[in-house]
């Protein structure tokens, strides 16, 4: 059993709880009720109890934890309440899960991103819950005047054997408010777990399958208005002029009008990422009569000079070179062209050059990849109704806490006077980083004082960013007389950003050693997309590895696990990032529960592994050529992502990993012509069908005591190789460029 200092006093444990982030805080009130029947706790209580911001019990004993995360379909909303719930012994039938609002001073890291809700609430959550168990017992011990070793929790009861006493937890939850808080307090083993380790259902799942209002496009107040935005049509064009005299005459249109989103002089934080500050609003009565009269109104556009943007990025000031001009897919691959030829060195070990010089064989590729469009399925909306120095909003966003920071700043309204409910996301992975369209919801309302709703229509989305970054590598292995490998060089970057992590695998398995990178300013706005950088990362080094294994004569995944035991026994340099033992792991995992080098006739296999977010993951992928295009058969996952709270949400994950991996990789493309977005809606951007589907996805996990790290993320990389490297069993041509499509022959 492990114990945990629970700190001094109350104050200090729940500030603590909150600093660690995702914390229970917990508070009573004297309860003053009786025994109920089992009936009876199976109802709504009478009375709920507020536990000071994360829990409320009822006079029955029921528990309410609220969810501080926002739930974008990762299953937070149900994992991280099962991790309070196992420690504090809760019978989970009894147990009401509800989401809450954006709450600084209760909650820290009230967002999700980087795969890290998990792994960060997993030490806080734990300890909160064990804290208040231990409160119970004790008030239970001083109630009955026995030791509190003898008092045992079972499904949300205290239970003295010898006596035949038993009470639930509302019973006591009085006297133990009055308690201080232990020094210390034991944490279960994980062999002691009884809840964490078991699948639960989603507890969104029976309101989103009736229909119930969950998502931000189903939120409605009275009087509200519905607002739309009209932006440039391209990167490096601002707003000149507009009229909008018919669009105000058609029906149903309150007014259309100029809106600034962000001032000019605003330093930006890191997610304040937008290139269209100046825009046309219309606001009108309903969702049809704003859609046309946004089509009449008039505007004129002129280009946008070069300019310095000022950045904040989480305390690190500068600024960033936004470059005026209209950028064309050919311009911007010749801007990265002459940059690759001026890398600068991330990371060098031993003689790279030497290497190369005496190498026997010289294998260089390069890869390449395309911007890409989120494309949640749930439009990007956002509520707000500010009067006077008060702000409501309601909406699906990934980070409320800095969002709302800048809002406050844009509206003037003190960050005490905002509120911010967050509903269930309908997409994320990113796109709802960027909530610029919080603050332009706000604005507007603030413009015509009355509640709005701000919808974008799937091609306002699609055309204004945010994109996933556009990129390219260059790798070149040398391989000496014994077909050994003796030198890795990587130049790589992108547009606007270098996708490089320097110290990841094979980092640390080759004596000699180079990445270069660099970068191109663009006027493209460009953040976050489903494991940032490392989607395009893992495509191309996993490609690439399978190459140099052929070159060698090895098998790939032999090869790869070869690399990794050099890793582990002489690790060059210092600074890698991954643990051997651990890539090892889901490589052979996966190699086990494939049965790799049986495969069936007709079938052609890939592999690959990458690590990210804290993660392990490795997939083969089958496939075979029917009627002269790609069936996917089967795709086996192994993760390494430590103990696993919930398996049938951890599965889920997985296998929307590889589903979306392989739509991405072999349609995903966002081309640019004189700074216009050419594919503006999914008429011409194309997305995985149905059909297109693995027929079979199987997922397994190490199983370890290693706390949780990320999950949402680190299957999705993988992915992207193991198709590549799959297509090219099945038809003797590497994927060098995305999306795969456009270059496959069968």
């Amino acid at each position: 059993m492990q114990t945990l200092s629970s700190k001094l006093s109350r104050r200090s444990f729940l500030k603590s709880s909150a600093l660690a982030g995702g914390g229970l805080m917990l508070s009573f009130s004297w309860l003053a009720g009786c025994k109920s029947s089992p009936e009876e706790l199976m109802t709504l209580p009478k009375e709920w109890f507020r536990m000071n911001g994360y829990i409320r019990i009822g006079d029955n004993g029921l528990i309410t934890i609220m969810s501080p995360n926002p739930e974008g379909g990762q299953n937070i909303k149900t994992s991280m309440p099962m991790i309070v719930a196992e420690e504090l012994d809760a019978d989970w039938s009894k147990v009401i899960v509800e989401q809450a609002p954006l709450d600084t001073e209760n909650f820290t890291r009230q967002f999700i991103g980087g795969s890290q809700a998990i792994r960060v609430g997993w030490t806080p959550l734990r300890t909160a819950g064990a804290t208040v168990r231990a409160l119970l017992v004790q008030a239970a011990a001083q109630s009955w005047d026995v030791p509190t070793s003898q008092i045992k929790t079972e499904n949300g009861f205290l239970i003295h054997e010898a006596s035949n006493k038993k009470a639930h937890y509302g019973e006591v939850a009085s006297l133990a408010a009055t308690l201080p808080i232990p020094e210390e307090v034991p944490l279960k083993s994980t062999a002691e777990f009884k809840l964490i380790g078991t699948s639960k259902k989603n507890v969104d799942v029976p309101k989103i399958i009736t229909g119930k209002p969950l998502f931000g496009i189903d939120y409605k107040k009275e009087g509200m208005k519905i607002a739309m935005i009209i932006h440039p049509p391209a990167f490096g064009m601002k707003l000149k002029s507009f009229d909008a005299s018919q669009a105000k005459q058609m029906p149903g249109i309150v007014d259309v009008f100029q809106v600034k989103s962000l001032q000019d002089d605003y330093k930006r934080t890191f997610f304040d990422t937008v290139q269209f500050t100046d825009l046309v609003a219309i606001v009108g009565n309903s969702t049809w009569e704003v859609m046309n009269a946004k089509k009449v109104v008039e505007i004129a556009y002129e280009p946008v000079e070069s300019y310095e943007e000022k950045r904040d990025m989480f305390g690190r000031e500068g600024s960033r070179l936004v470059p005026g001009g209209l950028e064309s897919n050919d311009s911007q691959e010749q801007k990265m062209l002459e940059a690759s030829k001026n890398a600068s060195v991330q990371r060098k070990d031993g003689d790279p050059e030497a290497a190369f010089a005496r190498a026997s064989q010289i294998i260089e590729r390069t890869y390449t990849a395309p911007f890409l469009v989120h494309n949640c399925m749930e439009p990007m909306n956002f509520f707000a109704h500010v009067t006077g120095d008060k702000v409501l909003c309601a909406g699906p966003l990934q980070k409320p806490e800095l969002t709302e920071q800048a809002l406050s700043i844009r509206l003037g309204i003190p960050v005490e006077n905002i509120e911010i409910e967050m509903t269930r996301l309908g997409g994320g992975y990113g796109r709802r980083s960027y909530a610029h369209w919080l603050i332009e919801a706000a604005v507007i309302s603030q413009k015509v004082n009355a509640p709005i709703k701000l919808i974008y229509t799937r091609e306002d989305d699609m055309t204004a960013g945010i994109y996933r970054s556009r990129y390219q590598i260059t790798y070149r292995a040398a391989l000496d007389e014994n077909n050994e490998l003796i030198g890795f060089h990587i130049n790589g970057g992108g547009l606007p950003e270098n996708p490089l992590h320097p110290n990841r695998f094979p980092a640390g398995a080759v004596e000699n050693y180079l990445v270069e990178g660099w970068e191109v300013p663009s006027n493209v706005t460009t953040g976050s997309f489903r494991a940032p950088r490392s989607n395009f990362n893992a495509s191309a080094e996993q490609s690439f590895l399978d190459e140099v294994a052929e070159a060698a004569g090895k098998d790939p995944l032999e090869f790869r696990i070869e690399l990794l035991k050099k890793a582990k026994a002489n690790p060059v340099g210092e600074n890698n990032d991954y643990d051997p033992d651990r890539y090892m792991g889901v490589l052979e995992l996966v190699k086990n529960k494939s049965d790799w080098g049986k495969q069936e006739n007709g079938i052609s296999r890939g592999v690959s592994a990458y690590f990210c977010h804290n993660s392990y993951a490795a997939q083969v992928m089958d496939l075979k050529i029917e009627n002269g295009q790609v069936a996917i058969q089967k795709v086996i996952t192994a993760v390494d992502c430590g103990i696993v709270v919930n398996p049938d949400a951890a599965k889920n994950l997985c296998e929307g990993a590889v589903i979306d991996g392989i739509g991405t990789a072999m349609f995903g493309e966002q081309t640019f012509e004189k700074g216009v977005p050419k594919n503006k809606n999914f008429d011409t951007y194309r997305m995985i069908r149905m059909k297109e589907a693995p027929k079979a996805i199987e997922t397994y996990f190490v199983e370890n005591h290693v706390d949780p790290t990320g999950l949402g993320e680190p299957a999705y990389p993988p992915v992207f190789a193991a198709l590549a490297n799959s297509l090219y069993q099945a038809t003797g041509n590497r994927m060098y460029h995305q999306p795969f499509s456009r270059h496959i022959s069968v």
